[in-house]
């Protein structure tokens, strides 16, 4: 069985209370090999505002013009990535940052021209990430992508959504586990609880009723994706001290497929 643990956690994770880095570099030490896929998106945000550019969404996803790009690609494969990486070091891991455009790792088409430089993930070529882990280090993936058509890159960038680069990247790893660690327990049902939980039927009924929506819609749909391959997906609580271990240990979180 794999050991591969695909951690998928927000660019803002480095709260003075957050435990969640210190959790993944105590899974690495048991033995497990661990993948982050980050994201970054109110650190754009505020970027963007510093350079005057504006910010505007469809359906939950950054309209992404040329200007809006280059701030994206700066914040998350730069600082957002680098911050995780020396927080990481600093906790006693072994991490090495790099993007989806990194070794073709990421190959994406445009999901709409209407969102502009924003791609959907075609396909992940895993071998940089493996390689990273045999020689035992923690990959800290940014949501970047090359696009692609047909068989051939075009070298124009791509902002791809972080929690869809995570599932794809657990699902084309067959990871043992995909954890989104969020600031919510888990996933609520209708009575308001946070549910153990939850089938791919339960998943499409609770987001038809609007139980599910926002930015949890793209979390559920990566762990259904991932889940397809047999990998375990969870979404739980980041802010909780052992978390990581909590969750993949069944005790906390919401397991979706």
């Amino acid at each position: 069985m794999s050991d591969v643990l695909v951690a998928k956690i927000g660019g803002s994770t480095l709260g003075a209370d957050d435990t969640t880095l210190e959790d993944i570099v105590a899974q690495q030490r048991r033995g497990l090999r661990p993948v982050v896929v980050h994201g970054g998106g109110a650190l754009i945000s505020d970027w963007l505002k510093v350079h005057s550019v504006p910010t505007r969404f469809e359906r939950g996803l950054r309209v992404t013009d040329a200007r809006t790009l280059e701030v994206v690609v700066a914040v998350l494969a730069g600082l957002v990535n680098k911050r995780l990486v020396a927080a990481l070091t600093a906790a006693g891991g072994r991490a090495v940052g790099v993007s989806g455009a990194d070794g073709g790792l990421l190959k994406a088409r445009l999901l709409d021209e209407k969102l502009g430089y924003v791609g959907e993930v075609a396909e992940v070529d895993t071998r940089l990430l493996l390689d990273l882990l045999d020689d035992g280090f923690v990959p800290v993936v940014a949501p970047i992508a090359v696009q692609w058509q047909g068989e051939s890159p075009t070298g124009q960038l791509l902002n791809i959504n972080a929690d869809t680069a995570a599932g794809a990247v657990a699902k084309a790893l067959a990871a043992r586990w995909l954890v989104f660690l969020t600031d919510v327990p888990g996933i609520r049902g209708e009575d308001g609880e946070t549910v153990a939980s939850l089938s791919p039927a339960g998943a499409r009924s609770l987001t038809d009723a609007g139980f599910i929506q926002g930015g949890m819609i793209p979390k559920v749909e990566a762990c259904l994706l991932a889940a397809s391959s047999g990998c375990r997906s969870i979404i739980a609580d980041g802010r909780r001290a052992g978390a990581l271990r909590e969750a993949i240990e069944e005790r906390t979180g919401t397991v979706v497929g």
